[in-house]
């Protein structure tokens, strides 16, 4: 990877932390992806833990965004067990396009608000 665009990225990242913050009601859903799998966690930035994690590691599917909209559902799923129905969306950086806007749309999908 080119360091302009992990340098630009960082960019994006910083400039958008700036301006979104976890509480425990309303928690920070993070994501990140690499060429092979994308993972989520809903973070609490006032205590500085993690709630709850998904991976598409164990998804199954033809394609990557396939994989991405379940792994939201299933983070979703898990987060609704938690009791939290309101969220705040980190993109992390990442352009809101393909396996990131499949993800955020299998969150909705799965029944959280943001």
């Amino acid at each position: 990877m080119s360091i302009k665009k992990t340098t630009n990225r960082q960019r994006r990242k910083n400039r958008v932390r700036s301006k979104i913050f976890g509480t425990k009601e309303i928690p920070r859903i993070s994501v990140f992806k690499s060429n092979k799998y994308i993972s989520g966690q809903v973070i609490d930035d006032e205590a500085q833990n993690t709630l709850v994690q998904a991976n598409s590691q164990k998804a199954t599917g033809k394609t990557f965004t396939e994989r991405a909209s379940q792994t939201g559902k299933e983070l979703s799923k898990k987060t609704l067990e938690k009791g939290v129905e309101k969220v705040v969306f980190d993109r992390n950086g990442y352009m809101y396009t393909g396996r990131v806007k499949a993800f955020a749309e299998g969150l909705r999908e799965g029944g959280l608000k943001f």
